[in-house]
């Protein structure tokens, strides 16, 4: 089931935070409840994903992103992932995640982010996320301009447009009936 509490309970506590810049790095804390773990008693990988969505949402209302995606009626979507599984999240260890926004392209924003316990790194995602509208996919730069932000991107780490490289090489579509 979708962690809905918890999701209220981010809201709630971005909507109390000081504003940050979309490309600033966020942060949420949380612990590994019963209900998040697998059968060999980790956090579920599903599970996982699942709450580095929250970190998005977290980053998206302190930002400003969400408030515009509202006006105009634009929704947020995951076009593309990569993870990183490195160290088990077990029961109620304690979580901080860090999220933020490394850069765009014509297309797409790319979001990196990860989980730590005790200092560790657990896992980390980068993230192809894009807005769209009825028309279809909005261009990062008319994202911005909506927000009053710079619509110039950070230069794009190379592991990220290695990534974004590597992709268009995956066939499309996938293997099948």
């Amino acid at each position: 089931m979708y962690p809905f509490l918890r999701l209220a309970k981010v809201m709630w506590q971005a909507k109390r935070n000081t504003s940050i810049h979309v490309t600033d790095k966020s942060e949420i804390s949380f612990s590994c409840h019963p209900w998040d773990l697998d059968i060999f008693n980790e956090m579920n990988n599903g599970r996982v994903l699942t709450l580095y969505d929250l970190g998005r949402t977290e980053l998206g209302i302190r930002c400003g992103l969400m408030n515009v995606l509202a006006s105009k009626r634009w929704a947020l979507v995951v076009a593309g992932s990569s993870v990183r599984y490195r160290k088990r999240v077990h029961m109620f260890h304690k979580v901080k995640m860090y999220t933020q926004c490394v850069g765009w392209d014509d297309r797409w924003m790319y979001v990196e982010q990860s989980m730590w316990v005790d200092g560790q790194p657990c896992s980390s995602v980068l993230i192809r996320a894009g807005v769209t509208s009825k028309n279809g996919l909005i261009a990062p730069h008319q994202i911005l301009e909506a927000m009053d932000e710079p619509v110039e991107s950070p230069k794009l780490p190379l592991w990220v447009t290695e990534w974004v490289e590597s992709e268009q090489h995956r066939p499309w579509p996938p293997i099948g009936q």
